[in-house]
């Protein structure tokens, strides 16, 4: 009898301790599950949706690939405002310091202006840019040497017929004084000799406007504004050099400039992102061709702050 309670007593402990052993199972189970909870919490919190807005202005050249990548990027975050003005490098470089653009555009390295303090600002390479002379197709002429190219905006030549062309009055069309695309035709296409007087105008789709609706009209514009199926104006080779992309990365044609963004110090989380996006290959290998830019990747030579052009 004796031994049939003490068999008794035996299973019920190890039925208690099995009930034991069982619960804490099932905490440690819930335990985990919590923390799996806590880890997917944590990581839907580090990846969520960008917010805010970012204002963009200056180089009207490279104007029409921030307007395209900055649709892409409000297509994919559709709480994020970006708006995308012009008003030329000299612009977008002193609203940039003064801390009224986020991001700055420039055909110009910072460096080359005497009231901005490069320092202050952080330089984003995103494109590069040719650029060249538009002409009106009545003038009659597809290629210019540089020296005639000189002799034309220095206001020495007065009529195309002086240089191959139809007897027709030349009008110029220039930049004003901060336009980054001035600076760039200046130094690289008249080897920083003084333009004579002419129009001036500063947005480029103003300046190709003038250009296309004036007999014997001539300014300069950026390789992003002459399109395939636009004959309103000839885009004008140098030296027998077509200015097209190949031209430009090889070095062969020598009106190039680089398309800065600029932050005023380190950009924040959702500029950052905008200006990631932005050398995203998908953008550098689609968005930037197709607007008539060249990826930084592609350039064969490179150039300093200073012009000097070399190999990389």
């Amino acid at each position: 009898m004796k031994k049939k309670n003490l068999l008794a007593i035996g299973l019920a402990l190890v039925l208690s301790l099995t009930l034991i052993l069982s619960a804490c199972g099932n905490g440690s189970s819930s335990g985990s599950s919590d923390s799996s909870s806590s880890s997917k919490s944590d990581s839907s919190s580090s990846t969520e949706a960008l917010s805010g807005k970012i204002t963009i202005g200056g180089s009207t050249a490279l104007q029409p690939l921030a307007a395209q990548v900055a649709k892409e990027f409000m297509d994919k975050n559709p709480n994020v405002q970006i708006e995308v003005q012009g008003g030329g490098s000299g612009t977008g470089l002193s609203e940039a310091q003064a801390g009224n653009f986020d991001i700055g555009m420039s055909d110009v390295f910072a460096e080359s202006k005497s009231n901005i303090d490069a320092k202050a600002l952080k330089d984003y390479q995103v494109a590069v840019v040719g650029m060249t002379a538009a002409v009106n197709p009545k003038a009659g002429v597809k290629n210019l040497s540089k020296k005639d190219l000189q002799a034309v905006f220095t206001g020495k030549v007065k009529n195309w017929k002086e240089v191959g062309g139809k007897d027709l009055k030349i009008t110029l069309v220039n930049r004003p004084d901060g336009s980054g695309t001035r600076a760039t035709f200046d130094q690289f296409a008249l080897d920083n000799k003084t333009p004579a007087e002419g129009i001036t105008q500063d947005s480029t789709n103003t300046v190709k406007k003038i250009i296309s609706e004036t007999p014997g009209a001539i300014g300069y514009m950026a390789l992003s504004y002459f399109t395939a199926n636009d004959s309103s104006v000839v885009k004008l080779s140098i030296d027998g050099v077509e200015a097209n992309v190949d031209n430009v990365a090889s070095g062969k044609f020598p009106v190039w400039a680089y398309e800065h963004m600029y932050t005023k110090g380190e950009p924040s989380k959702l500029v950052k992102a905008f200006l990631d996006f932005i050398m995203s290959d998908a953008v550098q290998t689609k968005d930037v061709p197709a607007q008539g830019y060249l990826s930084v990747n592609d350039m064969k030579v490179q150039r300093d702050a200073t012009g000097k052009q070399s190999d990389k």
